[in-house]
């Protein structure tokens, strides 16, 4: 894969889709952080459902707090390792309440350090709550990838780097969008849809279905 098909390629999916946006529905930062939480082994579709109730009665660090750790369970229990989740994301409401005035950091350290807030959802953040141009590498984007060979990685952070790396800069802000859609519901897990992909004859996989 060269820098010249990689560029193609990222052209292709913006004509495609030339404003992608997170599945995620959320009206503030705060809101987009809880849900991103939440979003750890589960479906978008799933934490859209759940937080619609949840932001309904608590939508800010202060109003989860006042809502305690088994009101935000009974909130979210619909979700998959609800417990661990609802421990984090009060933890981390507190801590943005004693730490940061009540507001998500724009930093990558301060993200980090918050319960629950690794560098994946760290880079959700600072890419979709904050404008910057990181890609954060989920399992879609790890197979997409590696598969099409855009970013090849045993890790993704390894992968994260690549794909920084060679991406054109005018295609970074929106990469960490275009490549997850396109992996949930292009390129997906056990059978990719090659035959309708609009990158087919860029992409390096060796065992197209076509």
């Amino acid at each position: 894969m060269n820098d010249r098909k990689r560029a193609e390629i990222f052209a292709r999916l913006k004509a495609a889709n030339p404003d992608p946006r997170s599945e995620l529905r959320f009206a503030s930062e705060f809101e987009l952080l809880v849900a991103v939480i939440l979003s750890a082994q589960a479906t978008d579709k799933g934490v859209n459902k759940a937080t619609e109730k949840l932001f309904a009665v608590a939508n800010t660090p202060e109003t989860i707090v006042a809502l305690g750790l088994a009101g935000l369970k009974r909130h979210i229990r619909s979700i998959g390792l609800y417990n661990n989740k609802a421990k984090n994301i009060l933890a981390t409401a507190k801590a943005l309440v004693a730490q940061h005035g009540g507001r998500v950091p724009r930093d990558r350290a301060a993200l980090q350090a918050l319960p629950g807030v690794g560098r994946k959802t760290a880079n959700v953040m600072l890419n979709t709550a904050f404008g910057q141009p990181t890609i954060a590498v989920d399992t879609h984007i790890f197979r997409v990838a590696n598969r099409t060979r855009l970013a090849r990685g045993k890790t993704p952070l390894e992968v994260e780097r690549r794909l920084l790396r060679h991406t054109p800069e005018e295609f970074r802000l929106g990469a960490h969008h275009w490549l997850i859609l396109h992996g949930r519901y292009t390129c997906i897990a056990r059978a990719p849809k090659c035959s309708i992909c609009i990158i087919n004859d860029l992409c390096e996989y060796p065992d197209k279905l076509l």
